[in-house]
């Protein structure tokens, strides 16, 4: 399987920037992934992002890393953080920019230790696909957590992105189970990835869900264009 975003932040770390990553959704979208973004700094970062980093405590698990700029910034202020993506290139890219705790897997196959934050930003909970997967992985964040332990993540409701008839609704398609369930294709040098699954989850579907799963879930921030943070915390009894 081709390593899209892998060799995509291999060859931008070595100063071979020639292009982005393109990409095609089952929205009908194109666009662009701009490569100097995936290595931005904290001044860089949108505000949720920012205030995330700030919330975070104890040993994080970085999930979905990419090129680990999260990773690095918390590393730098002092934190025990480990970067952990599927992606065999991202993971190397960490390496070389100094994370000195990686992990190269997915989340669901990583059974410990425990952490007191996981950190999914930049959409990261999109990795579940769909609502139903989204099951699978919220128990496991249980088994990764350590007591009053966090996750927190950004996400973003993107039904307006879906047409509206004159009495408010949305029209959306029949195939559809979740409107926030969208599948990707991307491309990098002409080079097209397998296509995979990716899900935004509104703020209230999000919460439903955290809560028939033992979770707390706290609203902490509202960005600028439908999308927010969210703080997840185990309940205690």
């Amino acid at each position: 399987m081709i390593d899209i975003i892998g060799n995509a932040l291999l060859d931008f770390n070595k100063g071979m920037y020639n292009g982005d990553i393109k990409t095609y959704s089952s929205l009908n979208e194109e666009g662009t992934m701009p490569l100097p973004y995936l290595f931005r700094g904290f001044s860089e970062m949108p505000d949720l992002e920012r205030k995330a980093l700030k919330r975070c405590y104890g040993s994080v698990l970085d999930i979905g890393c990419g090129s680990g700029s999260h990773s690095l910034y918390l590393q730098n202020k002092g934190f025990e953080v480990t970067a952990l993506d599927r992606s065999n290139g991202a993971v190397q890219v960490c390496k070389d920019r100094g994370i000195l705790k990686t992990l190269n897997c997915s989340v669901l196959d990583h059974e410990g230790p425990k952490y007191d934050t996981l950190l999914l930003l930049m959409n990261g909970i999109g990795i579940a696909g769909d609502l139903n997967s989204l099951n699978t992985y919220l128990n496991h964040f249980k088994k990764l957590l350590r007591s009053g332990g966090q996750v927190l993540l950004d996400s973003s409701d993107i039904i307006y992105m879906y047409d509206q008839d004159d009495d408010g609704g949305y029209w959306i398609p029949d195939d559809c189970d979740y409107y926030g369930e969208v599948l990707f294709e991307m491309e990098y040098k002409g080079k097209r990835g397998k296509p995979f699954k990716w899900l935004y989850i509104d703020y209230q579907t999000l919460k439903n869900c955290a809560e028939n799963h033992n979770f707390n879930c706290e609203y902490v921030s509202e960005g600028p264009h439908y999308d927010y943070l969210a703080k997840l915390t185990l309940k205690q009894y």
